[in-house]
């Protein structure tokens, strides 16, 4: 076997790898600044799968010569396209949304692990208490609620935070006109 393939074949690859790289690059930058925040926000799970999805694009173009730039780029353009289109029919037909969003799930409230809800979502209690210390607790006190949120991340919100937002709350509900 030649290993020397392995680590170099021919100076034409390197050069087409060096130039569809930089034009692929700056066309994914460019797509991405006219495409809007949103294209990479990963509100949802769709959103996920947009990135990823570029990501593989990306270097799809790069690696194989069996894809051409053009093409490349065309697919950028497809994935673009297509998140701003269910971005767009989602703001504007909540069943749309429903279809493709998934909502907050609550996990922990008020010192108590919501079973049923961490069954549904797939957490096992190990994993909270993996999410709690990469959140910097050394435990669930302190804690008011955990939430897995749609884009997959976990929120934690704190006991004192969580009162506070109850006494604005209460206040302004007294002070609001009946």
């Amino acid at each position: 076997m030649d290993f020397s393939a392995i680590f170099y074949q021919d100076w034409a690859g390197v050069v087409r790898t060096a130039i569809v790289g930089i034009v692929a690059y700056a066309a994914l930058v460019l797509t991405l600044r006219i495409s809007g925040n949103r294209t990479l926000a990963k509100l949802n799970a769709f959103d996920l799968v947009v990135t990823v999805a570029m990501g593989s694009v990306l270097a799809t173009i790069l690696l194989s010569e069996d894809v051409a730039l053009a093409e490349g780029i065309t697919a950028f353009l497809v994935l673009i396209i297509l998140q701003w289109v269910v971005a767009w029919l989602s703001v504007r037909f909540s069943g749309f949304a429903k279809l493709i969003r998934s909502e907050p799930t609550l996990l922990f409230r008020n010192g108590e692990m919501l079973r049923g809800a961490m069954r549904r979502a797939r957490v096992t209690k190990a994993e909270m208490e993996t999410v709690i210390r990469t959140h910097g607790r050394p435990n669930f006190a302190g804690i008011a609620s955990i939430i897995l949120e749609a884009d997959g991340s976990f929120s934690i919100v704190d006991k004192e935070k969580e009162s506070k937002r109850e006494q604005r709350q209460r206040e302004n509900e007294r002070n609001s006109p009946a």
